[in-house]
């Protein structure tokens, strides 16, 4: 299949306090197409969390070219990798980052009325993404009055109003209990199928990276594929 997002050598270097070179990537490469669930796994400072800001455009990298839909990153100004982020990456992180002083309606709503589309539409979409992530009865409530499980369910929502190509995911089951991480887990690998959307989470859980079609680990700067999550580090 055509991949979707596709990392080629990329190279992420820092400079340390002591003025010392720290090479966290070291020539990656990495593809995912549409409607794969792919995961990433790694030991702790690894890379992993750097590797997927350079997938989603939070960063870029020192060397080496990542392309979304065949069109590379480093190509577009700054103001259109917002609108990339914006309308063609979904984001999932360890905390659910939602606006506390907005329903989990309009909080789904967010990503699409900054993006100009009219508030019919974005409610709309919005109610249909709450709903099939079992929040349909919930909508009304600020993330205050929601469960830690529910809360990140409507950050799953948020990721996916916009339709986009691929959905990013930080250790999104980390701040969550076991029930609630297993009901999260069913949720993405379903998601990845319905929606077709490239799904790629960075993770230290062997529960969901088995759902994952490729399970794939950061070692030494570069990824290598694993046969099975009982070789997870």
């Amino acid at each position: 299949m055509n991949a979707i997002l596709e990392a080629q050598g990329l190279r992420k270097v820092y400079r340390g306090g002591d003025g010392s070179i720290i090479d966290v990537l070291s020539g990656v490469d990495f593809a995912v197409s549409r409607g794969e669930f792919v995961a990433i796994v790694g030991a702790s400072g690894s890379g992993k969390s750097t590797l997927l800001h350079l997938l989603g455009a939070l960063d870029m990298p020192t060397d080496g070219t990542v392309r979304l839909d065949n069109h590379p990153y480093s190509e577009l100004s700054p103001e259109a990798l917002a609108a990339v982020r914006n309308r063609k990456l979904g984001f999932v992180f360890q905390f659910h980052h939602l606006l506390r002083e907005f329903t989990a309606l309009e909080n789904v709503m967010m990503p699409l009325l900054i993006a100009g589309e009219e508030e019919d539409r974005a409610r709309s979409r919005a109610e249909e993404l709450l709903a099939a992530v079992g929040l349909a009865g919930r909508m009304s409530h600020r993330p205050a009055a929601l469960s830690g499980g529910e809360q990140q369910r409507a950050a799953v929502a948020r990721a996916l109003v916009a339709d986009p190509l691929v959905v990013l995911a930080d250790e999104p089951s980390g701040n969550l209990d076991h029930a609630n991480s297993e009901r999260l887990h069913q949720l993405f690998a379903r998601l990845s199928r319905e929606f077709e959307t490239a799904l790629v989470v960075v993770t230290h859980n062997r529960q969901l990276a088995s759902r994952a079609d490729r399970v794939l680990s950061l070692e030494g700067g570069r990824l290598v594929p694993l046969s099975g999550v009982e070789s997870m580090p």
